[in-house]
């Protein structure tokens, strides 16, 4: 076993990290990249494998395992060799949509076998003919091994070696620098300024910024599928604003698109001071050759943004790109000793969201040898731990001179945390703030809207397209033409029996007559202090129908209560019941009792008024509940309540099948949509007992 060995050592601050999640989430595929490209073409497979298995000899990383049970800390070890074949596939005789679906759950299939990460190589290539000279070639690796900058100079190098090998000529390589030299960089490193530079910039965080709230039903997402991917692209022209605008105030793309995420997360959070976690190259310029160099490189670190809303947006970036500068210096800190010197708690995540900036090469430059093959572009996953991830990715359209710039923004998110909605969401805000840059880089932090086109017009145009003519209605003439429409239909129960609608507005026709008698008139004020019962609804129907006021008087409130009210609202006459006349003293009140004194009131006329009211006249005074000291009555006329019951009636229809129930107090507000929704509809109004004997069931107020 010995003589198979390379070589050993320990392993990166961003491959410990990336071990730890690995093995605490197994079967999700986290931190499995795949790459996906199509080829056309004369493929020489034989050829095409030994050209893999060259880059494997060549590159020590591809020939390493990891291990970790029974030591102290974990390491690599580094094997002599190892070797791998190209597992094929034919599916020609599938129609094209199908040969789209059986990738997809090939690819999704993948990601559940993960890799043992053990044995070398922790990579699998598989083939699959789609067609004659078509194919569809998969690279699947574990992210311990390679980062993108890695991956782009592999690719281009196993396509160099294969066109060497298809014709004939030798294979003419620099030899390269094994990933070990860095990790001999990384141990000479001295972590006591760094510690210091990391404890001041968390200083004061205690807790992780919050993400937007996501997937609605994390239940329905199936092993296998826990990650997706969106994509959105930048026009060229905003793309052309942007990158003269950077290279005009001497600052990156990369550093406006960190403050352009630092914004969302501020306006998704309600917070100002956010962190979020940055990628960094990790590629120490003091090492030489490191450009070239095969690995894991890239370090995840924190980035704390203090999002000032009265900043100048470009004052604001150019303090953000100055921090980068200085975190340079300490980019090779590992993240779990940066968690250590926070003030976060431990077991809680430092930060949820990921930022990537990829600057190396998209799309290298793979030769076409004599044979043409023709390789496309890649696209892949490499899902992380963190829920939300967001790459941002510069890409060239076209060669030459004539070639435009587009950025590209890709989201790797958890299924389980976000929806494919959130995110389609998230990245048209990212987008609206790329574009509000473009259009005015002089304005404030806060004056950026993060709103896409669409939510602009729902919020500002839709939603406020609220203007509704109504015929004009006062509210007891609805409860009328109900009773006209429905004169023999129930419109009240109660346990003490039913009113049918003409019963009803007759009641409250005479109650009325007899309520003119006593001077009651447009917008007089009348109590109401009776128990929930039909004499309640007649009541108030018919102090509207003679043109008054009701104020309702809760008996269950206290005296005191009651009677500032009474005073307060300059009530003239009192409706109430026998049994609550001693509730309410209030000198000068003329008090009508409804059950002893209705005998006067049957004697009146029992067709309609014709009172001289509109839609200002106040319907009613409903007192608020005196939080701020003394209740106060809130005027509400029987134009606001008409045009709120008529637009509950479009949203939430009634019908004469329906049955409300009146369970609040008639002194709350509530009360009156649960009073008058189904008397201007014809449904029925339904009382249970305001206070209940032993054995009181609802039901017995019911129909069988």
């Amino acid at each position: 076993m010995e003589n198979q060995i390379e070589d050993i050592y320990e392993l990166s601050p961003l491959q410990q990290g990336i071990l730890f999640h690995t093995l605490f989430d197994p079967g999700t595929g986290v931190y499995t990249i795949q790459n996906t490209f199509p080829m056309e073409g004369e493929l020489d497979l034989p050829l095409f494998e030994r050209a893999w298995n060259k880059v494997i000899e060549r590159h020590p990383i591809l020939r390493t395992s990891f291990h970790w049970e029974g030591l102290d800390k974990p390491v690599q070890v580094v094997r002599r060799r190892a070797a791998m074949t190209i597992e094929r596939y034919d599916w020609q005789h599938l129609a094209e949509s199908e040969q789209e679906q059986q990738l997809e759950a090939f690819l999704q299939e993948d990601r559940r076998r993960g890799f043992d990460l053990t044995s070398p190589p922790l990579m699998r290539l598989t083939l699959i003919q789609t067609g004659d000279q078509r194919y569809q070639f998969v690279w699947s690796l574990h992210h311990l091994l390679l980062d993108g900058w890695s991956i782009a100079l592999l690719r281009g190098e196993v396509f160099r070696i294969y066109m060497a090998l298809c014709m004939g000529q030798p294979i003419d390589l620099p030899t390269p620098r094994p990933f070990g030299d860095y990790i001999a960089w990384l141990q000479q490193r001295d972590l006591g300024a760094a510690e210091s530079f990391w404890r001041r910039t968390l200083q004061g965080l205690s807790a992780p910024t919050s993400l937007p709230a996501g997937n609605p039903h994390p239940e329905e997402v199936e092993p296998g599928q826990e990650y997706g991917e969106a994509f959105l692209t930048i026009s060229a022209q905003t793309t052309a604003a942007i990158q003269s605008l950077v290279k005009q105030q001497r600052l990156t793309l990369n550093t406006l698109m960190q403050g352009v995420w630092a914004l969302l997360l501020s306006r998704y959070s309600g917070e100002r001071d956010v962190l979020f976690g940055a990628t960094v190259s990790g590629r120490p310029t003091t090492l030489e050759g490191v450009e070239s160099m095969i690995g894991l490189f890239i370090n995840t670190l924190p980035v704390r943004v203090h999002v000032d809303p009265q900043r100048p947006l470009l004052d604001w970036l150019s303090d953000l790109q100055t921090h980068q500068v200085e975190l340079r210096n300490y980019e090779y800190t590992p993240l779990v000793q940066i968690q250590s010197w926070s003030e976060i708690p431990r077991g809680q995540p430092l930060f949820e969201s990921l930022f990537v900036f990829e600057n190396y090469v998209q799309t290298p430059d793979v030769p076409q040898h004599e044979r043409r093959l023709r390789v496309g572009p890649s696209r892949g996953l490499d899902p992380t731990n963190y829920p939300l991830s967001l790459m941002v990715i510069p890409m060239a359209e076209g060669h030459g001179p004539e070639a435009t710039q587009q950025i590209y923004l890709r989201s790797v998110y958890d299924r389980r945390r976000f929806d494919a909605a959130s995110i389609k969401r998230i990245l048209g805000h990212a987008q609206a703030v790329v574009e509000a840059i473009a259009a005015n880089p002089h304005q404030r932090v806060g004056d950026l809207s993060i709103l896409t086109p669409a939510e602009y017009d729902q919020l500002i145009v839709a939603w406020n397209r609220t203007t509704v003519h109504y015929q004009p209605r006062l509210l007891h003439q609805l409860v009328e033409e109900q009773a006209r429409r429905t004169p023999a239909a129930v419109a009240v129960v109660s346990e003490a029996g039913e009113l049918t609608y003409a019963e009803l507005d007759q009641r409250a026709n005479q109650l009325a007559h007899y309520l003119c008698s006593l001077g009651v008139g447009p917008e007089t004020f009348v109590g109401v202090c009776v128990d929930r019962s039909p004499a309640m609804v007649v009541a108030i129907v018919a102090i509207l129908k003679a043109g008054g006021a009701y104020v309702p008087l809760d008996p269950t409130y206290p005296p005191e209560r009651l009677a500032f009210m009474a005073s307060d609202a300059r009530i003239k006459v009192l409706l109430t019941q026998s049994h609550l006349q001693s509730r309410i003293a209030a000198p000068g009140l003329q008090v009508l009792a409804l059950d002893s004194g209705w005998q006067a009131v049957a004697q009146q006329p029992a067709d309609p008024l014709n009172v001289n009211v509109n839609g200002d006249t106040v319907a009613y005074s409903i007192y608020t509940s005196g939080s701020t000291g003394q209740p106060k009555g809130v005027l509400t006329s029987h134009a606001a309540i008409v045009n709120r019951l008529l637009w509950a009636q479009e949203t939430y229809p009634l019908g004469e099948a329906d049955r409300v129930l009146q369970q609040a107090s008639f002194s709350f507000d509530f009360a009156v949509w649960e009073i008058f929704a189904p008397l201007i509809t014809g449904a029925r109004l339904i009382l249970p007992a305001p206070r209940p004997a032993p054995g009181y069931r609802l039901s017995h107020t019911l129909d069988p």
